[in-house]
């Protein structure tokens, strides 16, 4: 299967790049700096596309079957629109190239739960914290990405993960439907479950050098 990553250079694009290459899918790697790359292997291809320049982006999904999108940047109290501008623009080039299913990752910032584990200091002071202010224009756009899926043709998925950390290996990871009671979520964790639909051609493919 060819699968398109855009925010491929990201923690958790490179993971999904990884493991989708590992069980034996075509990748698209997209970033804006495809020298610096860190993963060649003879199933990969990493292309250079802004996902504000609609006919790169338009480019880049031609040919695919799955898109995935880990779009993401930094906390910042400037306004932020990549989420929901970069989802407009892929939207546009799946639909110019007959496309349907996408999943992309947004955050369980943007709706904010109670964790039972989290405890007063989590619960009543960080989480509102970080929503409020150095994430607030974070989340918001994460919002206006997805309610622009909602209103969409397209066949979509989005990820909720918790507080993102690196591990070497997916977990006995759960799934559930609309929000979750994890305060943390390993990226390894989230591109399994992203990749989980399309299990590859088979397990155990080997992994390109």
């Amino acid at each position: 299967m060819r699968i398109v990553i855009f925010g491929a250079s990201g923690g958790t694009g490179r993971q999904l790049a990884q493991q989708a290459l590992k069980v034996g899918h075509e990748v698209i790697a997209v970033t804006r700096n495809p020298d610096s790359f860190p993963i060649a292997a003879t199933r990969l291809t990493v292309a250079r596309a802004d996902v504000h320049d609609r006919a790169a982006t338009a480019r880049v999904v031609e040919g695919s079957e799955v898109v995935l999108s880990t779009l993401g940047v930094q906390f910042s109290r400037k306004p932020i629109t990549i989420y929901s501008d970069g989802i407009a623009s892929i939207a546009d080039a799946m639909t110019t190239h007959g496309r349907k299913r996408l999943v992309v990752v947004s955050s369980a910032g943007t709706e904010p739960t109670r964790h039972a584990d989290g405890g007063f200091l989590l619960n009543r002071v960080m989480q509102p914290l970080v929503t409020r202010t150095i994430g607030k224009t974070t989340y918001a756009d994460m919002r206006r990405m997805e309610a622009f899926l909602r209103q969409s043709s397209l066949d979509w998925t989005v990820m909720r993960p918790g507080g993102l950390f690196d591990a070497e290996q997916p977990s006995d990871y759960e799934l559930t439907e609309n929000r979750s009671e994890r305060v943390f979520t390993s990226r390894a964790d989230l591109a399994a479950s992203t990749l989980a639909p399309w299990p590859g051609p088979g397990a155990g493919y080997p992994a390109d050098p």
